[in-house]
């Protein structure tokens, strides 16, 4: 770790260092910083402990790298983090560190998020969710949270009337920005039905989606040729064709 620190000061180096990690703000590698948080749960999920490591590393660079610029400015440092970090996994784990008795996962759980709630204080009861989470698993915590405080449908039978009710209130949309309002309340509604289901809705979405690139490209292989120079009714046919894949 004091290796990856001193590397990513150097890089910083005003006078010998990189011109472009000098350029560097939060801003502009936040977007690397998520993308490499995907790049280790891909890795995870293709099994690839290679790849995980070396994700978890790229994952790493990015923390440093955050950490090195507020030291630039002044702010706080990677011993900052670390310690902070370990200060809460400390205060939200009364059961190992402290007096505190949890005899089971959901056990830690209530007294996870009864400490984090007393940590976080929010004005309401579905605060404190994070904006730069992807929708559908943002709505999902929304919905969890708004659900703790009761307001949930008795049932699935009741959420998935309402999926219905959000969807024809989209068929009856006549302009683009109403379209626009009703389509986000139909998926809202729709995430919620999983939700209450058992269902992840980003973990079914990211599924689907690579069952498409699955049966996408099976169809181009079937086709044998420039999609554009190819009929709709030839790339469903073959599209039915690769629905092994």
């Amino acid at each position: 770790m004091d290796r990856l620190l001193e590397v990513m000061a150097a890089l910083r180096d005003p006078v010998n260092g990189c011109p472009w990690d000098n350029e560097q703000t939060f801003e502009s590698i936040a977007p690397y910083t998520i993308e490499e948080a995907y790049e280790v749960a891909d890795a995870i999920e293709r099994k690839d402990v290679n790849d995980l490591k070396e994700e978890l590393g790229d994952l790493l660079l990015q923390v440093a790298f955050h950490a090195q610029i507020a030291r630039d400015e002044n702010k706080f440092t990677f011993d900052d983090v670390a310690n902070g970090i370990a200060d809460k996994l400390i205060y939200r784990h009364p059961h190992v560190f402290g007096d505190e008795s949890a005899q089971t996962a959901d056990d830690v759980l209530v007294i996870w998020n009864a400490k984090k709630d007393a940590e976080k204080k929010n004005d309401s009861a579905v605060g404190g969710v994070t904006l730069g989470l992807p929708s559908l698993l943002r709505s999902q915590k929304l919905q969890k949270k708004a659900a703790k405080s009761g307001f949930e449908w008795p049932d699935t039978k009741a959420a998935w009337a309402k999926v219905e009710e959000e969807l024809n209130e989209f068929k009856e949309a006549t302009d683009k920005e109403h379209q626009a309002e009703e389509l986000g309340d139909l998926l809202f509604c729709i995430v919620n039905y999983a939700r209450m289901a058992g269902h992840d809705a980003e973990e079914i979405l990211s599924k689907t989606n690579k069952k498409f690139e699955r049966r996408f490209a099976a169809m181009e292989k079937h086709l044998g040729k420039d999609l554009k120079s190819s009929t709709l009714d030839e790339m469903l046919a073959a599209w039915n064709k690769g629905k092994g894949a």
